[in-house]
């Protein structure tokens, strides 16, 4: 059994959260000589990430958990924190994000954004077969097994996940058949090895002048589309009213409502018209994904609000909103990293590791080469690694105004992520000799 952390009560989970931002916005904005000198070294938004997971080490929250019921039975368990978080708050927040959204600035930004994004996708589909190859030489176990326990067949998920998303992955789990008993494995290198490379991103961002100084790049455009927007936050800027904070809570909620009504509609419309989208084994079935529709149906209803007058709203603070609820969101991102299991299966983690180590080597030489800003390869790997969850909120720690650059290159994600796991295993299968 999975060990039940101290704390089982959502609410005091959620507690535990949101006094962990408490903590971490507090002391940044402190004039210490010691906080100043900590916040320059360690990013804000690292630590709201880290303290979560910190707890969830030290065993005082969990994600899930498993415990014995009445009969004696052993029940799963888990909290709903980050689902809350996930289907709420993200489509909220990129509501209030895209009140204030300049989309013609966001096409501007040029092709560097797609390019880097497919950088990305290239890396984890070569970066698989590779990572098998390099780790055979020292451990061939490690790569082996035999039938639907053969390890391509599990790396194949992690393929599916690091491309697309959740969808994606039970598409590749139901192609390639991989032994359910065994799946937990490869779910753990998921979550370590994609948020220790979430941790290193959100690093980065803090020193994102200095590597952008490195790589040579411009990124003007850029810091044309933040100031263009923060200028029209600043000549609209009024002290925000009770009115203004229920109106804007009401404007993103619906939103909320409306983006889950119509991914539940699209999702169901799919699968009792098209027997195709109902086939695992198809590329198409992740389209059918709920979460995939009230992410872009959400970002769609940002985007037509701002062309309307409830674009003044930024005036009044809703880029601030929306960011509360992206914190809270890293924050339940954070608590699912369990910091001791990074070596529970280090033969499996050491394949994870050195195919992200490919990915990220990849999108940095292409960034030097192309001299792309670093905005660019932060976002472009999490909008693959990542998906829909984490890219906003890693291109919102660059600027509330960017957040719909990671929503839209992830939903790219969600499109090629069936396509290029299939190849990408197709290459593992080879480079096991499978």
């Amino acid at each position: 059994m999975e060990n039940i952390p101290f704390f089982t009560n959502d609410t005091i989970v959620f507690g535990i959260l949101l006094l962990c931002l408490g903590l971490v916005f507090y002391t940044s904005s402190l004039e210490s000589k010691f906080w100043k000198t900590f916040y320059k070294y360690v990013p804000a938004i690292l630590l709201c990430y880290l303290l979560p997971a910190i707890f969830n080490s030290l065993g005082i929250i969990a994600p899930k958990w498993e415990e014995l019921d009445a009969n004696g039975e052993i029940v799963k368990k888990s909290s709903q924190v980050y689902y809350i978080a996930s289907r709420y708050m993200l489509p909220a927040s990129l509501v209030l994000m895209t009140l204030s959204i300049d989309l013609k600035g966001i096409f501007n930004l040029g092709p560097k954004a797609l390019i880097m994004f497919g950088t990305g996708t290239l890396g984890i589909v070569i970066g698989g077969p590779l990572a098998i190859l390099l780790i055979s030489a020292f451990s061939p176990d490690t790569v082996g097994g035999v039938g639907f326990d053969a390890v391509w067949r599990g790396l194949s998920t992690l393929a599916g996940s690091w491309i697309g998303g959740g969808a994606n992955q039970a598409a590749m789990l139901e192609i390639y058949e991989y032994n359910p008993d065994k799946y937990g494995g490869m779910v753990l290198v998921d979550i370590v090895v994609a948020n220790i490379w979430m941790a290193i991103l959100l690093i980065g961002i803090g020193k994102s002048n200095k590597i952008d100084k490195w790589l040579k790049a411009d990124n003007s455009a850029i810091e044309s589309l933040k100031q263009k927007v923060s200028s029209y936050a600043e000549s609209i800027n009024r002290n925000p009213s009770l009115t203004d904070y229920i109106v804007m809570l009401s404007i993103a909620f619906t939103a909320v409502g409306l983006a889950h009504w119509g991914a539940d509609g699209m999702s169901n419309f799919l699968s009792n018209n098209f027997e195709v989208f109902n086939d695992k084994s198809s590329a198409l079935s992740s389209f059918t994904s709920k979460f995939f529709w009230m992410i872009t149906i959400a970002t769609a209803i940002g985007i037509i609000l701002s062309y309307t007058k409830a674009k003044q709203y930024e005036g009044a603070g809703a880029s601030k909103l929306g960011s509360i609820f992206i914190y809270i969101l890293v924050a339940t991102i954070g608590m699912k990293m369990d910091i001791g299991r990074v070596l529970e299966n280090p033969g499996l983690i050491a394949i994870g590791l050195v195919w992200m180590t490919i990915h990220a080597v990849l999108l940095i030489g292409v960034a030097k080469l192309i001299k792309a800003p670093y905005f660019f390869l932060a976002v472009g790997s999490q909008a693959n690694v990542g998906g829909a969850a984490s890219a906003p909120v890693v291109a919102a720690a660059f600027h509330p105004s960017l957040a719909t650059v990671g929503v839209l290159l992830a939903v790219f994600g969600y499109v090629v992520g069936t396509y290029g796991a299939i190849l990408c295993t197709i290459l593992m299968q080879i480079a096991a000799g499978g």
